[in-house]
């Protein structure tokens, strides 16, 4: 055995035992998100009202609004306002002289009732609404009913989808040995469920000036035989994009583990 040889083997030998020695450990670590617009300067919030349509099986605009009033009771440092919802279609409908939009029913109307379209239905329909979120004046006298307080409203669209495709399934089998195997098979699948698309509009209630907005989509599918209610589906999509909203008035923190080597 040559000097050059034995050394390789002692190297690698020591590696071995060393790595036998070795502990793991796994630890928690938080990594703050700061938040994406300065609220120091307000003391309340006022969660207005949003601009809502899609589908007639809930009221986005109250839900929405009951939500976000409800979390920023709990994960905000602000004073939530208690205030009636505002419905922005109707504001803006008042304006150009049009009829005010008809009620959301809260549910299901009865056999034989005819269902209430919103009457906005898709966000075609939303953006010749949206020019109100630049009414300076609008939303100035808003806030000073309310001591200048920082004003979130928006849009919420909540629609009812349909995808159909071609869907890879796995597919249990026994083979000869009578061993059991997996194998993929594709078959042709349709879903029905919901999706919903908030735009969060920040607003400085002592001027009327916009602060900030960001959109978000999310979706819910399921197979056509299953009966999922929408507000059920509304909820399990808010909870999806609940922690960017929050993220948008203060620093969150990211909760993961690491391992380390001892």
């Amino acid at each position: 055995m040559t000097a050059r040889t034995a050394a390789a083997i002692a190297s690698v030998t020591l590696a071995l035992a060393s790595s036998a020695c070795l502990s793991f450990y796994e630890i928690a670590v938080e990594t703050p998100i700061q938040a994406k617009i300065d609220v120091t300067p307000f003391r309340r919030v006022l969660v207005a009202g949003f601009l809502s349509g899609g589908s007639n099986n809930i009221d986005p605009n109250s839900e929405t609004a009951r939500l976000l009033r409800s979390q920023l009771r709990t994960k905000s440092d602000m004073t939530v306002i208690d205030a009636d919802v505002l419905s922005l279609v109707d504001e803006v409908d008042r304006r150009n002289g049009s009829p005010p939009a008809p009620a959301t029913p809260a549910a299901t109307p009865a056999a034989g009732q005819a269902a209430t379209e919103p009457k906005v239905r898709t966000e075609e329909d939303l953006k010749p609404y949206e020019s109100i979120f630049s009414d300076a004046d609008f939303w100035k006298r808003i806030g000073e009913e309310y001591q200048g307080p920082l004003i979130v409203t928006g849009t919420v669209m909540f629609t009812e989808i349909q995808r159909s495709g071609m869907v890879a399934r796995p597919q249990s089998y026994t083979d000869a040995q009578g061993r059991p195997q997996f194998s993929e098979t594709r078959q042709f699948t349709i879903q029905a469920g919901f999706a919903l698309t908030p735009k969060f509009v920040f607003i400085d209630g002592r001027t009327g000036a916009l602060l900030y907005s960001e959109s978000f989509h999310e979706e819910n599918l399921y197979p056509t035989t299953q009966s999922t209610p929408a507000l059920s589906s509304y909820f399990e999509l808010m909870d999806k994009l609940m922690p960017a909203f929050l993220n948008t008035l203060s620093t969150q923190k990211i909760r993961g583990t690491r391992i380390l080597l001892k």
